[in-house]
């Protein structure tokens, strides 16, 4: 049974070297007796992303307990190594910041999430550090090292196919479920569709299978290379930020935008699977016949249009440039 909040123990009371013996549980054996953390690199390639989880920017406490905060601290992470071109996870960092009044069970949760995404996904809690602070920070830095695949914003090309790797607008769609929105309260959600979109927002998935299903499908005399990005700001601004990185258009079907197959029709529903954000999906940027081959190897997978010649931004297939919704796009600011 837990305890009252009042009689919870806090991190005022512990102190740092308390916290930080209480964490070592979550690490190898002497991970932390030193102020770094020595990385075997076997000659290959490191790829390194650090992201933020700010309290009530990227997360709140209604929505998200200790634990799926934890989760999604390491899946947005390891998204950003995967469409780099990640071939195996090395660990991560964790600076953390919290009001001394925070209770040490808050933490405990945090941790035992971080622990069962690493689980899942490969890699080690190498280390990292913790302060007071006036709000409740996750700054995570995630190391992997690079395979073959030269994933860049910048290698689109006229001409390539525009494919996702998954649907899009879930997570918008779970915290609106979460929050009991009048939106999402005057249609009739399936129940499957709730379930996922709450679990698309709570365990964020890294595209890591996607990544190597991609690996393993481009045609043998091909060169490894391919524009990627992840959605997690939002599938519009992924395909505009492949388009300013190659000087590209990107022309997209709007009958073939990546939706839930229970999706809502209607106005905001498409709008919150353009600009949802924290899908966590690649977006690719394939020559045709490596295109054709990852659709019919992930079934999930929807080609959504085609890159051309011209201006650096995304339109529709009727020539009408792709409108932002600003009181939906995801922003960090």
């Amino acid at each position: 049974m837990l305890k009252e909040e009042n009689t919870q123990e806090i991190l005022h009371d512990l102190g740092e070297q308390e916290i930080l013996n209480r964490l070592r549980k979550y690490m190898d054996y002497g991970q932390i007796d030193d102020d770094t953390a020595l990385i075997k690199s076997y000659k290959k390639e490191l790829i390194i992303n650090t992201d933020m989880l700010v309290e009530d920017v990227h997360f709140s406490e209604i929505t998200t307990n200790p634990n799926h905060i934890g989760w999604k601290a390491v899946a947005t992470n390891l998204s950003d190594l995967a469409c780099s071109g990640l071939e195996e996870v090395i660990g991560i960092t964790v600076g953390l910041s919290a009001p001394s009044s925070t209770p040490w069970s808050w933490v405990d949760g945090v941790y035992t999430g971080i622990k069962a995404a690493l689980n899942k996904f490969g890699g080690k809690l190498l280390g990292g550090d913790c302060s007071n602070g006036k709000q409740k920070t996750l700054c995570i830095t995630a190391l992997g090292t690079k395979g073959p695949l030269n994933l860049h914003r910048s290698n689109a090309r006229p001409g390539d196919y525009l494919i996702t790797s998954g649907p899009h607008g879930l997570s918008r769609l779970g915290l609106s479920l979460l929050l009991s929105d009048p939106i999402t309260k005057s249609i009739n959600v399936p129940n499957l569709l709730k379930e996922h979109a709450i679990k698309a927002h709570q365990e964020p998935q890294p595209p890591i299978k996607a990544l190597q299903t991609l690996l393993k499908c481009k045609p043998y005399a091909m060169p490894w290379n391919a524009a990627a990005t992840d959605s997690s700001d939002g599938l519009l601004e992924a395909i505009e930020s492949l388009c300013r990185s190659s000087n590209c258009t990107a022309v997209v079907d709007h009958k073939n935008l990546p939706k839930h197959a229970d999706w809502p029709s209607g106005k905001q529903w498409n709008d919150w699977c353009l600009e949802g954000g924290e899908d966590f999906e690649l977006v690719v940027s394939l020559p045709p016949n490596w295109a054709k081959a990852w659709l019919k190897a992930m079934p999930c997978t929807k080609a959504i249009g085609r890159m051309k010649e011209g201006p650096a931004k995304a339109m529709w297939s009727n020539g009408e440039t792709i409108q932002k919704a600003m009181d939906t796009k995801f922003e960090h600011f």
